[in-house]
This record gives C-alpha cells, structure tokens and sequence, in this order.
C-alpha cells in the first residue's frame, strides 16, 4: 500500500473538530435548539487548557463535560472554546483548545466521534474506559456541568444506522 502523503486521518479530524466548533458557533449565537445537548471529553493536561486547579486536581488526565441547561458565557474561537460551567455550586471557567478534544457526543440524536490526538488506538481506547469510570463516579456527586459518562462511551452504546463516527478503522497500522 503506498504512503498517505497527504494524512487524510489529520485532515478528518480537522474537519470533525470543525463539525464541533460550528455546534459551538450556533449554541453560543442562538442556544441549544430543542433536545441538544453535548458531551465534550477533552485532555485536561493539553497545551492551552485552562480550568481551576480543584478541577485539574480531580480530572489529571481527561474530563467530560455537559453543556445543557446550566452553563454560561460560552464563547467559541477559532482554535477553542471557553465556558462558564457549576461544579457543586461553585463556577469555574474552562477553557478548551479544539486540539485537546479526544470525544464529542450529542446524545439526543445519538451522533459522536472520538479523536486520536496523536495517541495510538490502543491507548486512547484504556483512556476512554477510565475517562468513563470516572466520569460516573463523578456525575452522581456534581450538577450538571461536572465529568459526566464519556462521550465516546455515549457514542459506543448508539444502534446500527445511527450517525457515529470512529477513525479508527481508516487509520494505518503505525509501526
């Protein structure tokens, strides 16, 4: 098989974060239409991440969030995003470089993807199972806005025919 010159796994994912940005784009100009509602798992140590050290202490790896009913001053860039978001009463503002982001879950139409971010499959994948775990321990102690089930997990439990979409499968044995 010849070499891929051209990366399209970078040039999908490019796109996908795009997808995100524009959902972002739209909720920050008009707010969530209907159901929607997004699960946003993104890796707290990633360059330009920004949250408050309670958060950085208790999420060291990767967090999800939930922008649904109680978030505030969402604010979308063209590399990221800030929120303002309640963590057991108490706000805290994020931001997020759209670099950072490993998931992106919008249950009410069961759509998602993951991003690799540079790791191989295999690591993302023992990632995103803690990522998960905790994200369920957290979610019954905080409101909403805390960690919440992982957005790759939403996406992985979606039936046959439903809009998901994994990297995965496109990408070439690194080696």
């Amino acid at each position: 098989m010849a070499e891929d010159h051209m990366r399209y796994d970078r040039l999908v994912e490019d796109a996908m974060r795009g997808v995100v940005r524009a959902a972002l784009e739209r909720t920050a100009d008009e707010g969530l239409p209907g159901e929607h509602h997004f699960y946003i798992t993104f890796l707290t140590g990633a360059e330009g991440v920004q949250l408050p050290a309670f958060l950085r202490e208790r999420y060291p790896d990767e967090m999800t969030i939930v922008l649904q009913h109680r978030f505030s001053d969402l604010e979308v860039g063209r590399d990221g995003f800030g929120v303002t978001l309640t963590f057991n009463e108490v706000p805290a503002r994020l931001t997020v470089p759209f670099a950072a982001l490993t998931a992106f879950a919008d249950p009410s139409v069961r759509f998602g993807f993951t991003f690799a971010n540079g790791q191989e499959a295999e690591e993302e994948e023992s990632a995103t199972e803690e990522a998960g775990a905790e994200a369920k321990e957290a979610a019954s102690e905080d409101a909403e806005g805390a960690a919440a089930p992982g957005a790759a997990e939403q996406a992985a439990e979606a039936k046959p025919g439903e809009t998901v979409v994994s990297l995965d499968r496109f990408r070439k044995n690194k080696g």
